[in-house]
Protein backbone atom coordinates (compact mmCIF):
# COMPACT_ATOMS: atom_id res chain seq x y z
CA UNK A 1 0.00 0.00 0.00
CA UNK A 2 1.14 3.49 -0.75
CA UNK A 3 0.71 6.13 1.68
CA UNK A 4 -2.40 8.16 1.36
CA UNK A 5 -1.54 12.36 2.40
CA UNK A 6 -3.70 14.91 3.18
CA UNK A 7 -2.39 18.04 1.40
CA UNK A 8 -4.56 21.15 2.34
CA UNK A 9 -8.13 21.82 4.24
CA UNK A 10 -10.26 24.42 4.42
CA UNK A 11 -13.59 24.74 6.41
CA UNK A 12 -16.69 27.71 6.31
CA UNK A 13 -17.11 29.28 10.05
CA UNK A 14 -19.92 27.76 11.48
CA UNK A 15 -23.80 29.53 11.27
CA UNK A 16 -26.07 29.51 14.15
CA UNK A 17 -28.19 26.95 12.26
CA UNK A 18 -31.84 29.02 13.03
CA UNK A 19 -33.94 30.90 10.38
CA UNK A 20 -31.80 34.22 11.88
CA UNK A 21 -27.70 32.75 11.23
CA UNK A 22 -25.80 34.50 9.46
CA UNK A 23 -25.43 31.62 6.81
CA UNK A 24 -29.09 30.77 6.45
CA UNK A 25 -29.71 32.35 3.42
CA UNK A 26 -27.17 30.13 1.80
CA UNK A 27 -27.95 26.83 0.32
CA UNK A 28 -26.15 23.48 0.55
CA UNK A 29 -25.28 23.07 -2.74
CA UNK A 30 -23.55 26.91 -1.97
CA UNK A 31 -21.96 26.20 0.96
CA UNK A 32 -20.44 23.17 -0.98
CA UNK A 33 -19.54 25.14 -4.39
CA UNK A 34 -17.97 27.50 -1.95
CA UNK A 35 -15.55 25.37 0.28
CA UNK A 36 -14.72 23.55 -3.36
CA UNK A 37 -13.97 26.56 -5.30
CA UNK A 38 -11.65 27.60 -2.03
CA UNK A 39 -9.42 24.49 -1.46
CA UNK A 40 -8.81 24.78 -5.72
CA UNK A 41 -8.34 28.32 -5.83
CA UNK A 42 -5.68 28.25 -2.54
CA UNK A 43 -3.73 25.53 -4.15
CA UNK A 44 -3.88 26.89 -8.04
CA UNK A 45 -5.36 23.41 -8.39
CA UNK A 46 -6.09 21.87 -12.01
CA UNK A 47 -8.97 19.95 -11.27
CA UNK A 48 -8.08 17.76 -13.70
CA UNK A 49 -6.31 16.16 -11.77
CA UNK A 50 -8.82 15.09 -9.15
CA UNK A 51 -10.70 11.80 -9.37
CA UNK A 52 -13.97 12.15 -7.30
CA UNK A 53 -15.41 14.31 -4.60
CA UNK A 54 -16.87 12.55 -2.11
CA UNK A 55 -19.13 14.22 0.26
CA UNK A 56 -20.99 13.56 3.20
CA UNK A 57 -24.52 14.56 4.24
CA UNK A 58 -26.19 13.30 7.44
CA UNK A 59 -29.81 14.14 6.10
CA UNK A 60 -29.65 13.70 2.70
CA UNK A 61 -32.86 14.93 1.58
CA UNK A 62 -34.08 17.96 -0.18
CA UNK A 63 -31.57 20.64 -0.90
CA UNK A 64 -29.37 18.21 0.48
CA UNK A 65 -30.48 15.41 -1.72
CA UNK A 66 -29.39 13.93 -4.83
CA UNK A 67 -25.66 12.69 -4.85
CA UNK A 68 -24.70 16.79 -3.45
CA UNK A 69 -20.66 16.11 -4.31
CA UNK A 70 -20.94 15.98 -8.13
CA UNK A 71 -23.55 18.91 -7.96
CA UNK A 72 -21.10 21.29 -6.34
CA UNK A 73 -18.25 20.03 -8.36
CA UNK A 74 -20.43 20.78 -11.53
CA UNK A 75 -21.14 24.30 -10.03
CA UNK A 76 -17.92 24.88 -8.47
CA UNK A 77 -16.63 24.52 -11.89
CA UNK A 78 -14.40 21.94 -11.84
CA UNK A 79 -13.82 19.71 -14.66
CA UNK A 80 -15.89 17.89 -16.15
CA UNK A 81 -14.50 14.47 -15.59
CA UNK A 82 -14.72 14.72 -12.08
CA UNK A 83 -17.33 12.55 -10.60
CA UNK A 84 -19.19 12.73 -6.99
CA UNK A 85 -20.30 10.79 -4.43
CA UNK A 86 -22.99 11.36 -1.43
CA UNK A 87 -22.72 9.14 1.96
CA UNK A 88 -24.04 9.18 5.03
CA UNK A 89 -22.69 7.66 8.44
CA UNK A 90 -23.91 10.31 10.28
CA UNK A 91 -22.04 12.34 12.14
CA UNK A 92 -19.04 10.51 11.12
CA UNK A 93 -19.83 11.06 7.15
CA UNK A 94 -17.22 14.11 6.76
CA UNK A 95 -14.43 11.95 8.61
CA UNK A 96 -15.60 8.67 6.90
CA UNK A 97 -14.89 10.52 3.28
CA UNK A 98 -11.58 11.49 3.86
CA UNK A 99 -10.95 7.60 5.11
CA UNK A 100 -12.78 6.99 1.63
CA UNK A 101 -10.50 9.29 -0.01
CA UNK A 102 -7.30 7.68 1.70
CA UNK A 103 -7.94 4.15 1.24
CA UNK A 104 -8.63 5.02 -2.73
CA UNK A 105 -5.23 6.60 -2.74
CA UNK A 106 -3.28 4.53 -0.86
CA UNK A 107 -4.85 1.41 -3.12
CA UNK A 108 -4.06 3.27 -6.39
CA UNK A 109 -7.39 3.24 -7.21
CA UNK A 110 -7.45 6.93 -7.49
CA UNK A 111 -4.58 9.37 -7.59
CA UNK A 112 -6.75 12.29 -5.32
CA UNK A 113 -10.15 13.49 -4.42
CA UNK A 114 -11.74 16.14 -2.45
CA UNK A 115 -13.17 14.43 0.74
CA UNK A 116 -15.52 16.45 3.37
CA UNK A 117 -18.81 17.19 3.94
CA UNK A 118 -21.45 20.03 4.20
CA UNK A 119 -24.92 20.55 6.63
CA UNK A 120 -27.33 23.47 6.51
CA UNK A 121 -28.97 22.75 10.00
CA UNK A 122 -31.07 26.12 9.54
CA UNK A 123 -32.86 25.25 6.17
CA UNK A 124 -32.92 21.08 7.04
CA UNK A 125 -33.49 19.98 10.73
CA UNK A 126 -32.42 17.29 11.75
CA UNK A 127 -34.59 14.57 11.35
CA UNK A 128 -34.00 10.82 11.66
CA UNK A 129 -36.48 8.78 10.13
CA UNK A 130 -36.38 5.42 8.40
CA UNK A 131 -37.14 1.79 9.63
CA UNK A 132 -34.71 2.38 12.64
CA UNK A 133 -37.71 5.19 13.91
CA UNK A 134 -40.65 4.48 11.94
CA UNK A 135 -40.87 0.29 12.19
CA UNK A 136 -42.20 -0.63 15.49
CA UNK A 137 -40.48 -4.15 15.06
CA UNK A 138 -36.99 -2.34 14.31
CA UNK A 139 -36.73 -0.01 16.90
CA UNK A 140 -38.32 -2.42 19.46
CA UNK A 141 -35.13 -4.65 19.19
CA UNK A 142 -32.55 -1.97 18.58
CA UNK A 143 -34.56 -0.04 22.14
CA UNK A 144 -34.66 3.08 19.92
CA UNK A 145 -33.89 6.25 22.35
CA UNK A 146 -33.46 9.90 20.89
CA UNK A 147 -29.59 10.27 21.16
CA UNK A 148 -30.46 13.66 24.31
CA UNK A 149 -31.46 10.10 26.26
CA UNK A 150 -28.69 8.24 25.35
CA UNK A 151 -26.22 11.13 26.06
CA UNK A 152 -28.02 11.27 29.58
CA UNK A 153 -27.63 7.49 30.09
CA UNK A 154 -23.95 7.71 29.56
CA UNK A 155 -24.11 10.28 32.14
CA UNK A 156 -26.19 8.40 35.09
CA UNK A 157 -24.08 4.74 34.35
CA UNK A 158 -20.74 6.52 34.93
CA UNK A 159 -21.64 9.01 37.71
CA UNK A 160 -20.99 12.53 36.01
CA UNK A 161 -23.07 15.69 37.50
CA UNK A 162 -24.85 18.44 35.74
CA UNK A 163 -22.02 19.89 37.70
CA UNK A 164 -19.31 18.16 35.81
CA UNK A 165 -21.23 18.34 32.29
CA UNK A 166 -21.38 21.93 33.01
CA UNK A 167 -17.48 22.24 33.78
CA UNK A 168 -16.76 20.53 30.61
CA UNK A 169 -19.11 22.74 28.25
CA UNK A 170 -17.33 25.83 30.15
CA UNK A 171 -14.01 24.64 29.25
CA UNK A 172 -14.92 24.02 25.54
CA UNK A 173 -16.28 28.01 25.18
CA UNK A 174 -13.07 29.27 26.80
CA UNK A 175 -10.58 27.10 24.81
CA UNK A 176 -12.75 27.78 21.60
CA UNK A 177 -12.58 31.92 22.15
CA UNK A 178 -8.49 31.65 23.09
CA UNK A 179 -8.40 29.62 19.57
CA UNK A 180 -9.95 32.41 17.63
CA UNK A 181 -8.43 35.06 19.99
CA UNK A 182 -5.15 33.80 18.96
CA UNK A 183 -5.56 33.35 15.26
CA UNK A 184 -5.10 29.21 15.39
CA UNK A 185 -8.28 29.28 13.05
CA UNK A 186 -7.25 31.82 10.48
CA UNK A 187 -5.15 29.05 8.01
CA UNK A 188 -8.22 27.26 7.33
CA UNK A 189 -11.50 28.93 8.00
CA UNK A 190 -12.55 31.52 4.48
CA UNK A 191 -15.40 33.88 4.50
CA UNK A 192 -18.72 32.67 3.09
CA UNK A 193 -20.58 35.26 0.13
CA UNK A 194 -23.64 36.30 -0.98
CA UNK A 195 -24.84 36.51 -3.94
CA UNK A 196 -23.33 40.17 -4.48
CA UNK A 197 -19.90 39.16 -2.99
CA UNK A 198 -20.13 40.05 0.25
CA UNK A 199 -19.20 38.12 3.34
CA UNK A 200 -21.74 37.07 4.96
CA UNK A 201 -19.72 35.01 8.00
CA UNK A 202 -16.19 34.76 8.34
CA UNK A 203 -16.05 33.74 12.26
CA UNK A 204 -17.97 30.67 14.10
CA UNK A 205 -21.06 32.18 15.13
CA UNK A 206 -22.56 30.01 17.81
CA UNK A 207 -19.32 30.89 20.65
CA UNK A 208 -20.80 31.80 23.75
CA UNK A 209 -18.43 34.42 25.18
CA UNK A 210 -18.62 34.45 28.64
CA UNK A 211 -19.72 31.20 29.44
CA UNK A 212 -19.90 30.05 33.48
CA UNK A 213 -21.02 26.81 35.49
CA UNK A 214 -23.82 29.59 36.79
CA UNK A 215 -24.52 30.53 33.63
CA UNK A 216 -25.05 27.01 32.85
CA UNK A 217 -26.97 25.66 35.37
CA UNK A 218 -29.84 28.43 35.14
CA UNK A 219 -30.62 26.20 32.36
CA UNK A 220 -33.30 23.45 32.11
CA UNK A 221 -32.50 19.97 31.11
CA UNK A 222 -33.26 19.57 27.55
CA UNK A 223 -34.49 15.88 27.26
CA UNK A 224 -36.47 15.31 30.38
CA UNK A 225 -39.70 15.78 29.28
CA UNK A 226 -38.62 13.45 25.88
CA UNK A 227 -37.86 10.68 28.42
CA UNK A 228 -40.18 10.96 31.11
CA UNK A 229 -43.68 12.14 29.14
CA UNK A 230 -42.23 10.03 26.20
CA UNK A 231 -41.44 7.41 27.13
CA UNK A 232 -37.82 6.58 26.51
CA UNK A 233 -36.76 7.02 29.63
CA UNK A 234 -38.44 3.51 29.96
CA UNK A 235 -36.85 2.18 27.21
CA UNK A 236 -33.30 2.78 28.03
CA UNK A 237 -33.90 1.55 31.47
CA UNK A 238 -35.08 -1.93 30.03
CA UNK A 239 -32.10 -1.95 27.76
CA UNK A 240 -29.81 -1.39 31.42
CA UNK A 241 -32.18 -2.39 34.25
CA UNK A 242 -29.21 -2.05 36.15
CA UNK A 243 -30.35 1.73 36.12
CA UNK A 244 -33.13 2.98 38.57
CA UNK A 245 -33.82 6.31 36.76
CA UNK A 246 -32.05 8.43 34.28
CA UNK A 247 -30.70 11.42 35.03
CA UNK A 248 -31.12 13.93 32.87
CA UNK A 249 -28.04 16.59 33.16
CA UNK A 250 -27.53 17.42 29.33
CA UNK A 251 -28.95 21.04 28.14
CA UNK A 252 -28.24 23.18 24.85
CA UNK A 253 -25.14 24.75 27.12
CA UNK A 254 -23.75 21.35 27.26
CA UNK A 255 -24.18 19.95 24.13
CA UNK A 256 -23.37 20.49 20.26
CA UNK A 257 -25.13 23.50 18.74
CA UNK A 258 -26.91 23.19 15.81
CA UNK A 259 -24.84 25.14 12.88
CA UNK A 260 -24.83 25.35 9.26
CA UNK A 261 -21.21 24.50 7.75
CA UNK A 262 -19.10 23.22 5.24
CA UNK A 263 -15.44 21.85 5.26
CA UNK A 264 -13.01 19.67 2.41
CA UNK A 265 -9.57 17.99 2.65
CA UNK A 266 -7.22 17.43 -0.11
CA UNK A 267 -6.48 13.98 -0.21
CA UNK A 268 -4.23 12.18 -2.59
CA UNK A 269 -1.04 9.97 -3.31
CA UNK A 270 2.47 11.21 -3.74
CA UNK A 271 2.56 11.44 -7.86
CA UNK A 272 -0.64 13.73 -7.12
CA UNK A 273 1.57 15.80 -5.18
CA UNK A 274 4.16 16.08 -7.69
CA UNK A 275 1.94 16.81 -10.54
CA UNK A 276 0.11 19.39 -8.80
CA UNK A 277 3.16 21.08 -7.21
CA UNK A 278 2.22 20.28 -3.41
CA UNK A 279 4.17 19.13 -0.33
CA UNK A 280 1.76 17.04 1.83
CA UNK A 281 1.06 18.15 5.06
CA UNK A 282 -0.02 14.36 7.10
CA UNK A 283 -0.55 11.08 5.82
CA UNK A 284 -3.28 8.80 6.61
CA UNK A 285 -1.79 6.30 8.86
CA UNK A 286 -5.12 4.36 9.97
CA UNK A 287 -8.56 4.05 10.48
CA UNK A 288 -11.20 2.03 11.22
CA UNK A 289 -15.16 2.42 11.69
CA UNK A 290 -17.09 0.28 14.32
CA UNK A 291 -20.62 -0.70 15.69
CA UNK A 292 -21.52 -0.26 19.40
CA UNK A 293 -24.12 -1.07 21.59
CA UNK A 294 -27.42 1.03 19.59
CA UNK A 295 -29.57 2.40 22.74
CA UNK A 296 -26.81 3.96 24.21
CA UNK A 297 -25.52 5.00 21.20
CA UNK A 298 -22.71 7.32 21.67
CA UNK A 299 -19.75 5.00 23.56
CA UNK A 300 -18.29 3.60 20.50
CA UNK A 301 -15.41 6.52 19.80
CA UNK A 302 -13.04 4.60 22.32
CA UNK A 303 -13.33 1.29 20.70
CA UNK A 304 -13.31 2.82 17.31
CA UNK A 305 -9.49 4.43 18.16
CA UNK A 306 -8.07 1.61 19.87
CA UNK A 307 -8.83 -0.42 16.90
CA UNK A 308 -7.32 2.07 14.67
CA UNK A 309 -4.02 2.28 16.73
CA UNK A 310 -3.80 -1.42 16.55
CA UNK A 311 -3.75 -1.39 12.75
CA UNK A 312 -1.33 1.91 13.01
CA UNK A 313 0.79 -0.93 15.05
CA UNK A 314 0.88 2.32 17.79
CA UNK A 315 -0.40 3.24 21.53
CA UNK A 316 -2.97 5.11 22.79
CA UNK A 317 1.08 6.64 24.61
CA UNK A 318 2.15 7.36 20.93
CA UNK A 319 -0.78 9.79 20.28
CA UNK A 320 0.05 13.34 20.24
CA UNK A 321 -3.67 15.19 20.40
CA UNK A 322 -7.04 13.62 20.82
CA UNK A 323 -10.11 15.44 18.70
CA UNK A 324 -13.81 13.63 19.66
CA UNK A 325 -16.21 15.46 18.88
CA UNK A 326 -18.27 16.74 21.16
CA UNK A 327 -21.85 15.62 20.36
CA UNK A 328 -22.58 15.77 24.46
CA UNK A 329 -20.40 16.67 27.21
CA UNK A 330 -20.66 13.12 28.57
CA UNK A 331 -19.68 11.81 25.10
CA UNK A 332 -15.88 13.51 25.76
CA UNK A 333 -15.94 12.45 29.72
CA UNK A 334 -16.75 8.78 28.87
CA UNK A 335 -13.64 8.96 25.94
CA UNK A 336 -11.35 10.76 28.59
CA UNK A 337 -12.06 7.83 31.31
CA UNK A 338 -11.92 4.82 28.67
CA UNK A 339 -8.90 5.39 27.33
CA UNK A 340 -7.12 7.28 30.03
CA UNK A 341 -6.54 10.12 28.68
CA UNK A 342 -5.36 13.94 29.87
CA UNK A 343 -7.75 16.79 29.28
CA UNK A 344 -4.78 18.62 27.83
CA UNK A 345 -4.50 17.06 25.30
CA UNK A 346 -8.31 16.62 24.11
CA UNK A 347 -10.24 19.04 22.39
CA UNK A 348 -7.49 21.60 22.81
CA UNK A 349 -9.20 24.35 20.65
CA UNK A 350 -12.57 23.35 21.91
CA UNK A 351 -15.17 21.86 20.15
CA UNK A 352 -18.94 21.37 19.22
CA UNK A 353 -20.43 22.68 22.39
CA UNK A 354 -18.56 26.02 21.67
CA UNK A 355 -18.83 26.23 17.88
CA UNK A 356 -21.09 23.99 17.02
CA UNK A 357 -21.58 20.76 15.08
CA UNK A 358 -22.20 20.39 11.35
CA UNK A 359 -23.40 16.67 11.47
CA UNK A 360 -21.51 15.71 8.40
CA UNK A 361 -18.80 18.43 8.00
CA UNK A 362 -17.64 18.21 11.76
CA UNK A 363 -15.17 14.93 10.95
CA UNK A 364 -13.69 17.19 7.76
CA UNK A 365 -13.17 19.72 10.23
CA UNK A 366 -11.65 17.95 12.86
CA UNK A 367 -8.85 16.51 10.87
CA UNK A 368 -7.87 20.22 9.40
CA UNK A 369 -8.02 21.61 13.75
CA UNK A 370 -5.97 19.80 14.63
CA UNK A 371 -3.34 19.03 11.40
CA UNK A 372 -3.18 22.69 12.40
CA UNK A 373 -2.50 22.30 15.93
CA UNK A 374 -0.01 19.32 15.55
CA UNK A 375 1.60 22.19 13.11
CA UNK A 376 1.71 24.64 15.55
CA UNK A 377 3.27 23.28 18.52
CA UNK A 378 5.84 21.30 16.51
CA UNK A 379 4.03 17.68 17.21
CA UNK A 380 3.34 14.62 15.31
CA UNK A 381 0.25 12.37 15.84
CA UNK A 382 -3.42 12.61 16.51
CA UNK A 383 -6.49 10.78 16.69
CA UNK A 384 -9.88 12.20 15.07
CA UNK A 385 -12.89 10.59 15.98
CA UNK A 386 -17.11 10.99 16.06
CA UNK A 387 -19.65 8.72 17.58
CA UNK A 388 -22.60 8.19 15.29
CA UNK A 389 -26.33 7.06 15.35
CA UNK A 390 -27.74 3.71 15.59
CA UNK A 391 -24.29 3.07 17.29
CA UNK A 392 -21.46 3.34 15.64
CA UNK A 393 -18.07 5.27 15.38
CA UNK A 394 -15.26 6.46 13.01
CA UNK A 395 -11.93 7.15 14.16
CA UNK A 396 -8.56 8.19 11.84
CA UNK A 397 -5.22 8.42 13.15
CA UNK A 398 -2.95 11.20 10.90
CA UNK A 399 1.26 11.84 11.43
CA UNK A 400 2.32 15.17 10.08
CA UNK A 401 5.47 14.64 6.99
Amino acid sequence: MADAFIYDHVRTPRGKGRPDGALHEITPIQLATQTLAEIRDRNQLDTRLIDDVIFGTAMPFGEQGSNLGRTAAVNADYAQEVPGLQLNRFCASGLEAVNLAASQAAGGFIDAAIAGGVESMSRLPMVIDGPWVGDPQVSWKSYYTPQGISADLIATLDGYSRGDVDAYAVQSQERAAAAWDQGYFGKSVFGVRDVIGEVLLDRDEHLRRGTTVETLGALKPSFSQMGEKGGFNAVAIQRYPQVERINHVHTGGNSSGIVDGSAAVLVGNAGFGRSAGLKPRARVRAYASIGSEPTIMLTGPAAAAEKALKRAGMRREDIDLWEINEAFASVVLRFQRDLDLSPEIVNVNGGAIAMGHPLSATGAMLVGTVLDELERRNLNTAVITLCAAIGMATATIIERV
